[in-house]
């Protein structure tokens, strides 16, 4: 290859094989359990990065099955997201992903700078549960359940929850292991259609793992668990905040 040919096809690695397309990245029939729960605010505070500042004093824990995705096949995912503010503008702080599949980890954390780790996260029904489970390394750290489908919520008010914006610290260091890259990311879900939305009674419950933090933030009280199918379309990003500028 010529140097102009390194450049028109760098678009991700290996060059000769991408780990995943390019975007932007198109879900149908993803499936959330979120569960919205009170927690220690001196610990929720210094996990959130300047120049975000913390909103309230809460935790969405996300289990997330997603069975048809462009690019990636079917995953599932889990993690905790942290309202936050940016200016005027609230959004939500994502701090820690686990998944269970190469191309979308490799995906997010390059181009978005998505915290994402392997691990075994799933969602299923059982009986009349929804059960969502977070396992490393062999370990169970995370269980939020649900009872299935209890009241139906406004699939509109939904939306504007899920197009909300998010952030995401992305990091890529240089080869001599300094930050190259140190920025804050801003995206947004699109073209959300929201098949239904549910809320029932909720718990959780985390433990403690030297490699998958999540007990770190500590459930002091459930507020609230949400069940959402819908489709939607990820796009990509925009930075908001250069850490290395001068």
């Amino acid at each position: 290859m010529t140097e102009d040919e390194v450049r028109e096809r760098a678009f991700a690695m290996p060059i000769h094989n991408p780990a995943y397309p390019p975007g932007p990245y198109r879900f149908v029939d993803r499936e959330y359990l979120i569960i919205t729960y009170r927690t220690d605010p001196e610990a929720l505070a210094r996990m959130i990065p300047a120049p975000l500042k913390l909103a309230e004093p809460v935790v969405k824990f996300e289990f997330i099955n997603m069975p048809d995705s462009t690019g990636f096949g079917h995953y599932c995912e889990s993690g905790q997201v942290i309202p936050v503010t940016l200016g005027d503008e609230h959004g939500g702080y994502v701090m820690s992903m686990y998944l269970n599949d190469h191309p979308p980890i490799a995906a997010g954390r390059e181009l978005w700078g998505f915290p994402k780790k392997l691990g075994q996260p799933e969602l299923h029904v059982h009986t009349d549960t929804l059960m969502g489970t977070l396992d490393y390394s062999d370990f169970r750290v995370a269980t939020g359940t649900m009872g299935f489908k209890h009241q139906a919520l406004d699939p509109e008010k939904v939306k504007a929850s899920m197009a909300a914006p998010s952030y995401l610290l992305k990091i890529i260091p240089h080869v001599d292991g300094t930050p190259r890259i140190c920025e804050l990311v801003r995206y947004g879900l699109i073209d959300i259609h929201v098949k239904g939305a549910w809320t029932g009674p909720g718990a959780l419950d985390l433990h403690d793992h030297a490699l998958a933090p999540v007990a770190d933030l500590p459930v002091l009280e459930v507020l609230s668990t949400v069940h959402i199918v819908a489709d939607l379309t990820l796009p990509l990003g925009s930075v908001v905040h250069d850490y290395l500028a001068r």
